[in-house]
């Protein structure tokens, strides 16, 4: 037993010690980073102490930290409370801000606030837009590291390799991009000629076909699009922190929706409903994969504000990223099958499924409406007292605010009334 007991303490002091060694890879700044921070590379994440964002990624940025650490990267964190002049000087508007600063180049992260995601975007922004590969082995690294990629192959001369080095430039702190030769790839990636481009995901390479060299501003739009738009899984988790960037895709958005446990598990039902939509893009890519991408989500809060209704779950919803405007199937979300869905789609691509929403002035003022009344409403079932006193308090303080204004004028002319009476009186008393 007592055994047991050391065991299960020097358990405990160890784990305590883990996460006290991760904390401590994490640097504390003031504002003398200002005169340092373009020395080397810097992930910094800019907070406020009340902030309860910025307390929710506080372990997140230690475990960051933690695996950052044998790296050129240093990770830092700067209360912009204390030290406003770094709030300003990096024109902070809102916290946690989390930037990778190398020199004078400054990039704001967007997307999910994960470990991995924001491991991944430091180690992309930390080398050279576009990485040489030179050894055959170094592909199955790659491809166990690197979920999505993109590869030119061929020499680093001529109008497609510019372009795909400037698209490289831009998409850099999204994606990661390599360039090697016909004899390093070998069977890695199906090469017939030179120079070609791929993305490797979901272990399979996918070509760059839109080749029109005589026409370089078209080629540089072609290019710039197709990377945009095949950066993402074919079937990604939608979230707040990716769902702007899946706009950018300017294709129909296709939602499956579905909740998530506490613990980030889905029902069987439900994972039913997810599995069938995935099903649609994995056996048709080539047929909806030009205007349509897929994905799922379990913030029915997310695409409620989108929709400017409650949505039941499971359901499907399709977003025009252009546009703003949203297609639901008439079928119940219990009943679609497979045919239905790809029924669907194609009343949407000819333009003939009802459309919903969009992004007109009354529609956006509803929508905020909805937002608001939606927060509320959150609000009050998580703690109604709490609501009372935000909410009531202020109500209170204005209505006695507009008590005090107009009371002077009533008690004026009670005391004029009054005055009059007893004049009165006293003429008839003379």
């Amino acid at each position: 037993m007592k055994s047991l007991f050391t065991v299960c303490l020097s358990t405990i002091i160890f784990c305590v010690f883990i996460v006290n060694s991760a904390g401590s890879r994490v640097i504390e700044l003031s504002d003398r980073f200002l005169d340092i921070y373009q020395d080397g590379h810097w992930l910094v994440m800019m907070y406020a102490p009340w902030c309860a964002h910025c307390k929710r990624l506080e372990p997140i940025w230690a475990h960051v930290a933690q695996h950052l650490y044998a790296s050129p990267i240093k990770v830092g964190k700067i209360d912009c409370t204390r030290f406003s002049s770094v709030a300003h000087s990096f024109k902070i508007k809102g916290f946690p801000t989390i930037l990778f600063l190398k020199g004078e180049q400054q990039f704001t992260y967007n997307g999910d606030r994960s470990r991995e995601e924001i491991v991944k975007f430091a180690l992309r922004l930390s080398g050279p837009p576009v990485q040489e590969i030179t050894r055959t082995q170094s592909f199955e690294t790659l491809k166990n590291e690197r979920d999505i990629y993109f590869l030119y192959v061929g020499e680093q001369i001529g109008p497609l390799w510019e372009i795909y080095h400037k698209a490289a430039h831009t998409f850099q702190p999204h994606a990661f991009f390599y360039q090697s030769h016909p004899v390093v790839v070998d069977k890695h990636a199906p090469v017939e000629n030179t120079p070609v481009i791929f993305v490797y995901k979901e272990n399979s390479h996918y070509n760059f076909t839109a080749h029109n060299y005589s026409d370089v501003d078209t080629l540089n739009k072609t290019l710039h699009s197709w990377v945009n738009a095949e950066r993402f899984p074919t079937f990604p988790k939608v979230t707040h922190g990716n769902i702007h960037q899946l706009f950018k895709t300017n294709k129909n958005l296709v939602l499956a929706v579905v909740e998530e446990n506490a613990v980030e598990d889905v029902s069987p039902d439900m994972l039913e409903f997810r599995d069938m939509v995935e099903s649609v893009i994995k056996r048709k890519r080539d047929k909806y994969h030009e205007h349509f991408q897929f994905g799922w989500v379990a913030n029915s809060n997310l695409v409620n504000s989108i929709a400017m209704t409650e949505m039941p779950l499971p359901s499907l919803i399709v977003i025009n990223t252009t546009s703003h405007h949203h297609h639901i199937p008439e079928d119940e979300p219990t009943k679609l099958t497979v045919q239905a869905i790809e029924m669907f789609l194609e009343h949407i691509r000819n333009e003939s499924a009802p459309r919903y929403g969009g992004n007109s002035i009354p529609i956006q003022m509803y929508r905020t409406w909805y937002d608001v009344k939606s927060s509320l409403l959150s609000m009050w079932r998580g703690n109604p007292v709490l609501t009372i006193v935000i909410f009531g308090l202020p109500t209170l303080f204005l209505m006695l605010i507009c008590y005090g204004s107009c009371c002077p004028d009533i008690f004026d002319a009670a005391e004029d009334e009054e005055e009059e009476d007893s004049s009165q009186k006293h003429m008839k008393k003379d």
